[in-house]
């Protein structure tokens, strides 16, 4: 197993399962399957370093399910699942279950 540890204020994050299916039933095909915004995440970097040199900490903790930028973030794969690597400021929201 791979041990991926983010840097500063890097998150790992694995994204939520795209919808297969719209409301009215109809079954998307991979290709028009749009990317959800929505994740967990895995791992944490050691947070942004500030001016004076200590560490600003972090928001979010492990295994919290977040909602992030459209765009956000680099998209890696890892002995055959998919990743995204993303700043914390393309973090908007944290869900609460």
């Amino acid at each position: 197993m791979v041990n991926v540890v983010p840097l500063n204020d890097k998150i790992l994050v694995i994204r939520s399962e795209a919808e297969e299916k719209t409301k009215g039933g109809i079954v998307l095909p991979e290709s028009a399957r749009e990317k959800p915004r929505e994740g967990k995440v895995v791992a944490l970097g050691d947070g942004k370093v500030l001016d004076d040199g200590s560490r600003a900490g972090f928001q979010v903790k492990k295994n919290d399910r977040i909602i992030f930028s459209s765009y956000a973030g680099s998209e890696i794969k890892i002995q055959g699942k998919e990743y995204l690597i993303l700043s914390e400021d393309d973090v908007l929201a944290v869900v609460d279950e």
